[in-house]
């Protein structure tokens, strides 16, 4: 821990206000600022919405929410973006067999969020598709209406996955259903 805090001074040192705020911010983010609005219940509903979707369509929706990002990652000036491909990756979000798996990831430090889409369904839905479903959650993020904007996002998903991979009979679930809090 002494060396991670090494590196974010020094990061501090080299570049100036922007780093320090958005250090700041992480540091002292809370995981009770987090679970305050991903409750059980909340993450329940959240998990039940997922579970239905997917019972019309083969793809697979996965969400996962992060209070703050590590001091290494802020060291290496990580974007919420490149930590949403990380964890598509570390969650194998991208291992389906139709590779049509997507992921909503929200970084509540920085009030960010990330839609990855694996390839196959990313180039059926298009990337209009993607900033159309982003412009409309955020709208209800920025207002902190975190369970709305997630189901939302999902709704939008399980759109455009039943369109391209409808489901003629209940495909085997291949990622878990459970949103996961990190």
């Amino acid at each position: 821990m002494v060396e991670e805090a090494a590196l974010v001074v020094a990061a501090l040192q080299e570049d100036g206000n922007g780093l320090f705020f958005k250090t700041f911010k992480h540091l002292f983010a809370s995981s009770g600022y987090t679970k305050k609005h991903f409750s059980k219940d909340v993450l329940m509903r959240i998990e039940q919405a997922i579970a239905k979707s997917e019972i019309s369509h083969s793809g697979q929706i996965r969400f996962i929410v992060e209070t703050s990002l590590s001091p290494i990652a802020l060291y290496h000036r990580q974007s919420a973006r490149e930590r949403a491909i990380e964890i598509f990756s570390l969650f194998q979000v991208w291992d389906t067999a139709e590779n049509n798996g997507v992921l909503i990831y929200l970084l509540m430090a920085d009030h960010d969020f990330e839609i990855i889409a694996d390839r196959n369904i990313h180039e059926k839905a298009g990337q209009e598709y993607w900033v159309k479903v982003c412009k409309e959650m955020e709208v209800l993020l920025k207002n902190q209406q975190f369970e709305e904007g997630v189901l939302l996002g999902i709704e939008r998903i399980h759109e455009v996955l039943r369109q391209h991979y409808p489901a003629e009979v209940i495909t085997p679930n291949e990622l878990p259903d459970q949103p996961i809090i990190i």
